[in-house]
């Protein structure tokens, strides 16, 4: 099956002040080389911490931010060097859910008026009939015809959401970057939005990359997981292999963060210590090797490659053999 998004190499950096103390700029690698693919009809979950480049790397991959180097492949073709004007007959393709919903929406805008939007911009419906179009958005999303004059102050964070869902939705996009979209609200709305994100995908043939710092949300919705850390994917495999046995020391963390119900349940992975390393001035060889429990001297030497250990399972560690012999209660 030919991939529908292909990325290779992608880079991005910021110029950042150093602060008061320290005059001048400094250079902070938000996205360090980072390759992946993604199928037609598939959802690529993003995971890692906050600042690690996960958000940007979802907004270079819609051109949203423009990337430092490295190509982006889009139904095969190169959109990583397009102008604007190449650019725009493809945003009806690509489009993305924000993070945020209250900031998404233009308050001084109506709902249906939101939604036409893009309906408009893009010529896909006659004025005419732009009404019908946006009623039947709305209904998709689970609201309904009476929200169509409302102002985006009188709706839940839910229901914003499922407008930023349904704007995306007009244009009919074959790919979805979802940032994480469910972040900002309640856990029972999570799982509503996130429900009904699964069953959009069925009826619309949509493809996700669904960006995320939740394990349990991305173990639900996706069918790969990526796990980035300091703007490199450290991680890539199946999200059932994943979840079962991961293969690099900072994916054993993160899931071994995720809250068990159970406080008399063994641990099944190493608990992490330490910080996040400033982005500014990354440790050398692997970033994560100042917090790993498997550390070696060539950790902080070497930068280790992202490899297929098994597979469709792809690992950036020197020891991903080791990963995982580890228990205590």
């Amino acid at each position: 099956m030919t991939a529908l998004l292909e990325v290779y190499n992608l880079r991005k950096t910021f110029s950042v002040n150093r602060g008061p103390l320290h005059p001048g700029q400094a250079k902070l690698v938000a996205v360090d080389d980072v390759s992946f693919t993604v199928q037609p009809g598939e959802t690529l979950g993003l995971v890692g911490e906050s600042g690690c480049g996960k958000s940007t790397t979802g907004k270079l991959l819609l051109r949203l931010l423009e990337s430092d180097s490295g190509r982006i492949l889009f139904r095969g073709q190169d959109i990583s060097k397009q102008s604007p004007a190449q650019m725009r007959p493809l945003r009806r393709d690509m489009q993305m859910i924000f993070q945020d919903p209250y900031s998404s929406l233009n308050p001084r805008m109506k709902i249906g008026d939101i939604i036409a939007e893009p309906l408009k911009i893009h010529q896909l419906v006659p004025p005419a009939k732009r009404r019908d179009e946006v009623v039947r958005l709305l209904e998709t999303v689970g609201l309904g015809s009476e929200h169509y004059q409302r102002y985006p102050h009188e709706f839940s964070g839910g229901q914003r959401q499922r407008i930023g869902i349904a704007r995306a939705l007009a244009v009919r996009p074959s790919l979805i970057v979802a940032d994480e979209p469910v972040s900002a609200l309640d856990l029972s709305i999570q799982a509503q939005v996130v429900n009904l994100l699964r069953d959009l995908q069925q009826e619309f043939s949509l493809t996700y990359i669904f960006i995320a710092h939740d394990l349990a949300v991305i173990e639900h919705i996706s069918d790969r997981v990526a796990v980035m850390y300091l703007g490199r994917i450290v991680e890539l495999a199946p999200a059932l292999e994943l979840y079962k046995a991961p293969l690099h020391p900072y994916s054993e963390a993160l899931l071994n963060a995720v809250p068990v119900p159970d406080p008399e349940r063994p641990r099944r992975h190493r608990p992490l210590q330490g910080e996040v390393p400033s982005p500014i001035n990354p440790p050398a060889g692997c970033h994560f090797h100042p917090r790993c429990p498997y550390a070696r001297p060539i950790c902080n030497q070497e930068k280790p490659s992202l490899v297929e250990k098994q597979p469709g399972h792809w690992s950036a560690c020197h020891f991903s053999e080791d990963v995982g012999r580890f228990s205590e209660r």
